[in-house]
């Protein structure tokens, strides 16, 4: 067969005296037609240069039209059926003209369907076997042969119908697709015949792939009134939205006596309670039996299902759109109140029922206030710490310390953190008032220790006078419930008067440290805030201002514009009336006092600076000189003054702030 195609499609020529294969569509001299020739028209609905020069394996490449056809088969051997209706695909690919013929695949038919013919080119039928299908032979409700196989085109998909009104086909209208008798009449047998066993399919998978993990919970209240005490019993109903199924848990309260639970009520599907009472055991069941059938013999009976369920009882259950926030359910007899609701099932309830009031019951009484915790009076034993932690629980454990400041007002480095005053007796022994002591107030613990000067031929050996500790203040009830107070930093100043046990100091004089340490933190001290200072000092002296400016005048008799301290000291005095104390004044005349300028030996400067830093081994010179040399962005050798400050408090030099900045300077 293949040789006589090619036979025909092929015909021998000469070309200059050549014999040589020549196309049968090839025409003859002055492009006439040879005899018994016949040349294909060649047309389009498309003009000459109009559309993508692109060849057809690039244009039309994954571009297939699909045709529904069928096709008749008809069986000689069985006389149920005489012929047979079968269902395929045509499809037709555009990049080169070749079609293929698939038949889908049926459950249980018998037949071995698939692809009935593989894809290549199909030629016509005869006489125009030497031509191939193209896509002007196909269109609806129009019959192509391949392989002497008739099929019959009844529809076609939407881009097959776009693609062919382009290429200017009329399309035919759709026709219906014929039904096959055999399958029909199977089908008639198959509703007719009823299972054994008529199970009601209820799909619930789409519905549990939708909602699964998503829970609606509600807060509720079971008021029990066949308990001792009456008291409502909180629980959280927990609603499922993949099953439908409900589950309650209670929540019981510490103490409450009475056993813990996993659930009050186990999850399942919860049923409305019946106006009639509960359902008798076997009323509700999957399946309705009909005993019609007696068996032969008298011995047994046999049973049917009723498929219409004649008679059955269909038992409602709690769904979503039952629970609201208010509403009572009957939980196998017990009612419950939903009184609120969680952020979740809000949003649901929002979304689905479009459902905006969420306000929540009061379902509980507010809780009592709380005893006031009381401690039994201070025994006398021990420190007031460790006795209060006997009365904090069973097992007896030491008094906790501030962790936190001790390690931020621990000694460390040239911060001593520690408070030095000088103070003297307030006595009138003539022997006492010539006492000078030293009291130190530790901040990292708030403790304080008194030292007494040691001076000769006084009689007094000096040295420690008060053992480091807390000391608390006079007048206090010794055996009381209440911690005592103690001395604070704030209760230490100059010119204040402290009784140590009995013993009256006067603080007369303290350190430049101590000073310099009030005055950095003048919120934590008043006495050495200078805007507090300055704004008593303004409230005293407003009303008589020129006064005061008379005074000052008449003590800077020069106009220097500079007094001694001490003239400041009682001019201020007498205008505030002894309004000041001694620190407050100091510290007044420390903000406007005048530094003299004095010469400092170098040498003595750098020598004291070496020994410190040699004791505290510092050795990070290296470092030091490159974060210098890497700040000098103008390579002079020479920074300002707060670049190398800033620079040396960076690395912590173990150098006091007066030493630091005397050093910087020079």
């Amino acid at each position: 067969i293949g040789e006589e195609k090619f036979h025909k499609s092929q015909h021998w020529g000469y070309c200059n005296n050549v014999p040589m294969l020549v196309a049968e569509d090839k025409p003859g001299i002055g492009s006439e037609p040879l005899p018994g020739q016949k040349l294909k028209p060649k047309y389009s609905v498309f003009p000459e240069g109009f559309g993508s020069d692109a060849p057809a394996w690039v244009a039309f490449d994954k571009q297939v039209l699909s045709f529904d056809a069928y096709f008749e088969q008809e069986v000689p051997d069985k006389h149920q059926e005489l012929y047979r209706i079968r269902h395929c695909k045509i499809y037709f690919y555009l990049e080169d003209d070749t079609i293929q013929v698939v038949e889908p695949q049926v459950k249980n038919s018998g037949i071995s369907q698939g692809t009935i013919v593989r894809r290549h080119h199909i030629p016509l039928p005869p006489p125009q076997e030497d031509q191939f299908y193209t896509i002007e032979h196909f269109n609806i409700n129009k019959e192509v042969i391949f392989y002497a196989q008739k099929y019959k085109i009844i529809d076609c998909d939407q881009f097959t119908q776009n693609f062919l009104r382009k290429m200017g086909v009329r399309l035919n209208p759709p026709v219906g697709r014929p039904d096959d008798p055999y399958t029909t009449e199977r089908q008639k047998i198959l509703d007719n015949m009823k299972p054994l066993r008529p199970y009601e399919r209820i799909d619930t998978l789409k519905q549990f792939l939708e909602h699964d993990g998503h829970v609606l919970r509600f807060f509720c209240v079971w008021d029990d009134p066949e308990s001792m005490f009456h008291d409502p019993r909180e629980l959280v109903l927990r609603y499922y939205l993949s099953d439908d199924t409900i589950d309650i848990k209670e929540i019981i309260p510490v103490n409450s006596g009475r056993d813990v639970v996993p659930l009050f009520l186990r999850r399942a599907k919860l049923p409305k309670y019946a106006p009639t009472g509960l359902y008798q055991p076997g009323t509700i069941t999957s399946r309705t039996v009909l005993n019609v059938l007696e068996k032969l013999g008298g011995k047994g009976t046999r049973y049917i299902l009723d498929n219409q369920k004649t008679g059955a009882v269909h038992q409602e259950f709690y769904k979503d759109s039952d629970l609201k926030i208010g509403a009572v359910i009957n939980v196998w007899g017990r009612k419950i109140m939903l009184c609120d609701c969680d952020e979740f099932t809000k949003e649901y309830y929002r979304t689905k029922y479009e459902i905006e009031d969420f306000t929540p019951i009061p379902c509980k009484a507010p809780p009592p206030p709380k005893p006031e915790k009381t401690f039994p009076p201070y025994t006398g034993f021990g420190s007031e710490e460790d006795s209060l932690c006997s009365c904090m629980g069973l097992l007896l454990k030491p008094p906790k310390k501030d962790f936190k400041k001790f390690m931020e007002k621990d000694r460390y480095g040239m911060e001593s953190n520690i408070l030095h005053f000088t103070a003297k007796l307030v006595t009138d022994s003539t022997i006492d008032r010539d006492r000078k002591f030293t009291i130190s107030y530790f901040l990292s613990d708030d403790t304080i220790a008194v030292f007494e000067h040691i001076q000769q031929n006084t009689g007094f050996l000096g040295g420690k006078f008060l053992e480091r500790g807390r000391i608390k203040k006079p007048g206090q009830e010794l055996f009381k419930s209440e911690p005592s107070e103690c001395f604070k930093a704030q209760d230490l100043f100059i010119g204040a008067r402290v009784c140590f046990h009995g013993h009256n100091f006067l603080l007369v004089d303290a350190d430049e440290y101590t000073l310099n340490y009030m005055e950095k933190h003048a919120n934590e001290f008043p006495v050495a805030n200078i805007g507090v200072i300055l704004k008593k000092l303004k409230d005293i002296t407003e009303p008589h201002l020129r006064e005061v400016r008379q005074r000052f005048a008449a003590t800077d008799p020069e106009h220097t514009k500079v007094i001694e301290y001490d003239c400041f000291r009682n001019l201020i005095d007498s205008i505030t009336n002894g309004a000041f104390s001694e620190h407050e004044i100091l510290t007044l005349g420390r903000c406007y006092s005048v530094k003299d300028d004095y010469e400092v030996d170098l040498h003595l400067l750098l020598a004291v600076a070496q020994e410190q830093l040699k004791k505290n081994n510092f050795e990070d010179f290296e470092k030091l000189s490159a974060v210098l040399l890497y700040n000098d962005l103008e390579k002079c050798g020479v920074l300002p003054y707060k670049t190398c400050r800033t620079v040396c408090k960076s690395f912590r030099l173990p150098l006091a702030d007066e030493d630091l900045q005397a050093l910087l300077t020079m």
